[in-house]
């Protein structure tokens, strides 16, 4: 078992472990930490604690320093500066007449990084626009493509529900999504109901999938007989939440709803 400090370095960002060192670290407390991509600046999420080996990415890095008053301001003038690279930034690729959408800006906590975040339908040459942003910086330049999911996490949102987006307040990481998911729970099947602002399919899709798929256990499937209290017939349809069924009667020519404690398979 190794101890490890969960940090996240964006809210509803992915957890990374980093060694907590002879730190002690509380949740909320803002560290900065070495990662593969220079020195950051992240809050703690989880307390130390012990791990499984095989739960993380070797080699473990150190918690360098608990922030201070002077990082924070760091971390605030680079907010400032990721601003201002991003009306910069589109202004190039205006002139370069590039088919991209320019979505985030992210200064690396040393500043040894620019990281700047589009969507495009395609492929994008933009070699060019690197070089002019290179010139304009004078630091490393990073172009990376994402997805609408991506887009959506990071530009926020209030979904169909009157809610903050899932993926901008607290998912950290996007899990598989499929429509057998919206059939299983009896959800319209129409796209403009089951589809996010980011046009792909809801991520609450999944948060009761499992619950649906232990009490669907507990019906009879359609076209199975059964019988009532009013004679014979077959399950034609299954209400979850209700916890009743609708059966169609043989002997009488109707449509009967009754409790699945109620009925029984022949």
């Amino acid at each position: 078992m190794i101890k490890v400090v969960g940090v996240r370095f964006k809210k509803a960002g992915k957890i990374y472990y980093f060694d907590p060192a002879d730190f002690e670290l509380e949740v909320a407390d803002k560290v900065v930490v070495e990662t593969s991509r220079g020195v950051e600046y992240g809050e703690v999420v989880v307390t130390p604690k012990e791990v499984a080996e095989d739960e993380i990415v070797s080699p473990l890095k150190e918690v360098i320093r608990v922030a201070t008053a002077e990082d924070h301001d760091k971390v605030v003038e680079n907010e400032r500066k990721e601003k201002e690279a991003f009306n910069i930034c589109v202004k190039k690729i205006e002139e370069h007449e590039l088919p991209m959408k320019l979505v985030d800006v992210e200064y690396t906590f040393d500043v040894s990084k620019i990281i700047f975040y589009f969507t495009a339908d395609g492929r994008v040459d933009f070699r060019e626009l690197v070089r002019d942003l290179a010139s304009v910086f004078r630091t490393r330049i990073e172009l990376r493509q994402i997805g609408v999911r991506d887009e959506a996490k990071m530009i926020g949102g209030v979904g169909s529900c009157g809610r903050v987006l899932c993926c901008k307040s607290f998912l950290g990481e996007f899990d598989p999504v499929s429509i057998r998911m919206a059939k299983e729970q009896n959800l319209s099947l129409n796209p403009n109901k089951i589809s996010g602002i980011c046009g792909r399919l809801m991520c609450c899709l999944r948060y009761e999938t499992e619950s649906y798929k232990k009490a669907r256990s507990l019906f009879p499937n359609n076209g199975t007989a059964v019988t009532t209290n009013e004679g014979p017939g077959k399950v034609i349809k299954s209400n979850i939440l209700k916890e009743t069924v609708l059966v169609q009667l043989t002997e009488e020519d109707r449509i009967g709803e009754y409790p699945i404690g109620e009925i029984e398979e022949k």
